[in-house]
């Protein structure tokens, strides 16, 4: 299969707060709110949610294509993505700008403030798919990038019949309530969070029903509670696996969006895609920076069957690698 990832490719500047944020915040203050938070420690890593999912999927063996606008301090990123089995080749880089840039901020709960600076990603709706490939993958991943790329993107993919995922994540903040519905309107796939459902429901007037309706499949995760598959009358349910320690919980989601894409690449069950996603999510906890995450493909499936019975379907992915 095919697979095309388009969206975000960032810097990520990772910051531990020593305490609670919500200690911080007096409720009746805050139209006046002007905080600063004193950090122990910052990390610089490798991100972007495009970026990382393709990262993901390449440690299980693929070979996924990344698309998105990048600036002229791209060069050793570029590198340690084609050494990770990456394939940038669909990568637009513009050299008057510079590569977008996420700062965030994750306190004693693993509660997490963020701000994201686009840079070269606010160009990204300039570009189309048919720009840089002949013809539309098998699969395009439609995650958090400039909102008006994003809207043209699921434009491209309807017009062309070509089967896409919408994981708009973050950029739910930015998008219209028009915006959002015309993302979501014949999806393959919506995947969100929890949170961002409920600000999708708000701001479209769209119920979990009228989602279901629209979408093949919806997936909504719920952080430690596992995740929901909602398909046609079925719901499934599946937990998260405890991770060792949690690091730092930044592009956890990022990890169980390429694990239930290599599911999906292998043609395995929803529930079991949602499963490999899991446990991608809790390599991804156990480390600080979205890409630090290590495993060959045989560490992970046995880690995953000391956790959970396969009953052999993962084997395809064994002989994969």
């Amino acid at each position: 299969m095919e697979i095309l990832v388009t969206g975000s490719i960032a810097y990520d500047y990772l910051m531990r707060f020593p305490g609670s944020f919500q200690q911080h915040f007096i409720p009746d203050e805050l139209h006046n709110m002007s905080l600063s938070f004193l950090v122990d420690d910052m990390t610089k890593h490798w991100g972007g949610v495009a970026a990382n999912i393709a990262f993901t999927l390449a440690k299980f063996g693929l070979r996924p294509k990344l698309m998105g606008t990048v600036g002229r301090d791209f060069g050793d990123y570029r590198r340690w993505l084609e050494g990770s089995g990456v394939d940038c080749s669909t990568v637009i880089q513009i050299d008057e700008v510079f590569t977008a840039s996420f700062f965030a901020n994750t306190d004693d709960d693993n509660n997490q403030l963020a701000f994201f600076y686009g840079g070269a990603m606010n160009l990204a709706r300039h570009y189309r798919i048919a720009d840089i490939l002949a013809r539309h993958p098998d699969l395009v991943v439609i995650s958090p990038n400039d909102p008006v790329a994003m809207v043209k993107l699921c434009d491209e993919c309807r017009s062309s019949g070509a089967r896409f995922i919408y994981d708009p994540g973050q950029q739910v903040a930015r998008l219209n309530g028009d915006e959002l519905r015309r993302g979501i309107n014949g999806a393959f796939m919506v995947v969100v969070n929890i949170y961002e459902a409920s600000v999708i429901y708000e701001k479209t007037g769209l119920s979990l029903a009228d989602l279901r309706d629209q979408a093949e499949i919806v997936v909504i995760t719920e952080s430690e509670k596992g995740s929901k598959i909602y398909q046609a009358d079925d719901t499934i349910a599946v937990e998260a696996f405890p991770p060792t320690q949690i690091a730092d919980p930044t592009g956890a989601g990022d990890a169980y969006r390429a694990g239930f894409i290599l599911g999906l690449s292998k043609c395995l069950p929803f529930k079991l895609c949602a499963q490999i996603g899991a446990l991608s999510a809790t390599y991804a906890l156990e480390v600080v920076g979205t890409q630090n995450h290590k495993f060959t493909t045989a560490e992970f499936v046995e880690r995953f069957r000391s956790l959970v019975d396969d009953h052999g379907q993962l084997d395809c992915l064994l002989g994969a690698s």
